[in-house]
């Protein structure tokens, strides 16, 4: 059943020659892939449009491990130095995000093992408390409860530690890796069927 899905998914796209799937993005011009809120930097500086992104990394995400270019259908014809621009645009926009996405999983991974050593020097103190308490005699509660709060405390932050890891990691590098394969993809352009079909 899941096979078949699969390969449903992967029929809705068409593919070169050599086999691999095609991400169809059609525009009516280069300007409209995008962001409007900065018009003077060139394009290979420019942020690509936000749906643009989202439809882009869904796609690959969605073909998985299979080889595939990008290919934009432009009704305007393109010079060779704007494709050349444009192909620029989007490897340095999506180096960008796996960057971004690096320094978060580094940060995820420092703040994880902040929470682990914190928790196990806590755990270390609150044993050592007990054992004295041991020592001392009858336990008051206040003192009762003074240890097995840290206790607590030690066990939450070693947890925490674990789990903001465990969770986290692997969609951090998945992240990275999806950015890292768009950003070295092939970049086709051609002149879309709407424009064609109003010069006919």
């Amino acid at each position: 059943m899941e096979v078949s899905v699969k390969k449903q998914i992967l029929e809705r796209y068409e593919k070169t020659a050599a086999g691999s799937l095609i991400v169809d993005v059609a525009a009516r011009r280069v300007a409209d892939l995008y962001e409007n809120f900065d018009k003077s930097s060139p394009y290979h500086r420019k942020d690509l449009d936000g749906d643009l992104v989202s439809y882009i990394t869904d796609s690959v995400r969605e073909i998985g491990k299979r080889d595939f270019v990008v290919r934009f259908s432009i009704e305007q014809p393109l010079s060779e130095e704007l494709m050349d621009m444009v192909r620029a645009g989007m490897h340095a926009f999506f180096m960008y995000k796996k960057e971004l996405e690096y320094i978060a999983m580094k940060k995820m991974v420092r703040t994880s093992l902040f929470l682990l050593v914190t928790g196990i020097v806590i755990l270390g103190v609150s044993l050592r408390v007990n054992h004295l308490l041991a020592l001392s005699g009858p336990i008051s509660f206040p003192n009762s409860f003074f240890a097995e709060g840290l206790t607590i405390v030690a066990w939450v932050s070693i947890w925490e530690g674990l789990a903001t890891f465990l969770l986290n990691w692997a969609p951090h590098l998945f992240r990275t890796r999806l950015f890292q394969r768009i950003a070295v993809a092939s970049v086709l352009f051609r002149l879309s069927e709407k424009r064609e079909e109003d010069e006919s």
